[in-house]
């Protein structure tokens, strides 16, 4: 079998993702190396593949096409460079494209361990009916660039409303009646909403999603899920490298995973190794997006917020704003966990999400 050599434009976590795709789906494909051009700092190599420095005076393949995987709004400048130099194939890693990558390897990844690669569109239904998916947004949300317009189904609630008078609408929802955590918002992010519905929405099927991210469904979806049996619908799994527990550690702070992982050891030294293993994967539900059953809901939630509770009261609050954020990136590992190690309980489907500008 003959190679088809391409470069990557970009050498981060789109550029490393998108390789794992590619060399997966595509045994023929070769990677000549990673490119990149700005000022950040990147590794030497990626695996057994170069990560070289590209200018105009850079010489490589014309032939070859070029995969750009950076964020999109470098994508028209990158191409315009590339294309003056000769590059006859420039390929944008677009959202579109990433799905489509996406979902061809993890039917190809699930095929593998014969198991099936279930999506909410692929079932059969009946008639659209009603449902609460609560649509979290906070008062510093920036302006969406992108038209949307709320599923009937779909509901606001403001994050973070007991930090300020302020309110996205009048009449919104707000996570700061009943039982709740809105004024820990800026370190548990979305999940003052996750909170809020946990203790306060009387639905028998609840979602979350985010004013930027919602899931693409069919318009009968919960009809579907009633026909089918499905507990629960999470985000199509993304594939980060090089696990899911190195991925954090080199993002985020590792005192933050490495506390966790003890606080799960002390708790039950069987999950915790279960946790382990899990973490030392590549696939993971992103973005604390969900829709499921009332009585699945309850018992990840009283798993779940123990251990974030636990770690926060350890970690305290970080100067950084971003890195402030660690109890809302912990939870997107530990509700991929907790579903991977209720996989014969559960019946989990799986759905794409947009990303709105």
């Amino acid at each position: 079998m003959s190679e088809r050599k391409i470069y990557i434009f970009g050498a981060h976590s789109r550029a490393q993702t998108l390789a794992a795709y590619l060399e997966y789906l595509y045994q023929d494909v070769s990677i000549e190396a990673f490119l990149y051009d700005d000022m950040d700092k990147n590794p030497e190599q990626i695996g057994d593949t170069a990560v070289i420095k590209w200018d105009t005076e850079t010489y490589i393949h014309t032939e070859y096409p070029v995969y750009i995987a950076t964020r999109g709004i470098y994508h028209e400048g990158i191409r315009r460079k590339l294309e003056g130099m000769g590059v006859r194939t420039v390929i944008p890693v677009t959202y579109e494209l990433d799905k489509d990558l996406r979902n061809n390897y993890l039917q190809k990844y699930f095929s593998a361990k014969g198991l099936e690669f279930p999506k909410i569109d692929r079932l059969g239904g009946l008639a659209e009916i009603e449902a609460a998916i609560y649509v979290a947004r906070a008062i510093s949300d920036c302006r969406l660039h992108s038209k949307y317009i709320l599923a009937p189904y779909e509901k606001e609630i403001q994050v973070g409303a007991a930090l300020t008078e302020e309110r996205i609408a009048s009449g919104i929802l707000t996570d700061d009646t009943g039982d709740n955590i809105s004024v820990r918002n800026r370190q548990f992010c979305e999940l003052t909403a996750l909170y809020w519905i946990w203790k306060n929405a009387k639905e028998d099927i609840v979602g979350l999603v985010h004013y930027r991210r919602h899931f693409i469904l069919p318009p009968d979806w919960l009809e579907r899920m009633m026909v089918n049996g499905v507990d629960v619908i999470l985000p199509v799994p993304l594939h980060v490298v090089p696990n899911l527990r190195d991925n954090f550690r080199k993002r985020h702070d590792p005192e933050d995973w490495d506390y966790m992982m003890a606080y799960l050891k002390g708790r039950d030294g069987k999950e915790a190794q279960e946790a382990e293993d899990f973490f030392r994967t590549n696939l993971y539900s992103p973005c604390n997006m969900f829709i499921m059953r009332r009585e699945v809901l309850d018992e990840l939630c009283g798993w779940l917020f123990p251990i974030l509770f636990a770690v926060a009261g350890h970690s305290g609050t970080k100067d950084d704003s971003y890195g402030n954020r660690y109890p809302g990136f912990l939870s997107e590992r530990l509700i991929s966990f907790f579903f991977e190690k209720n996989r014969d309980r559960y019946n989990m489907v799986y759905s794409d999400k947009n990303f709105l500008d």
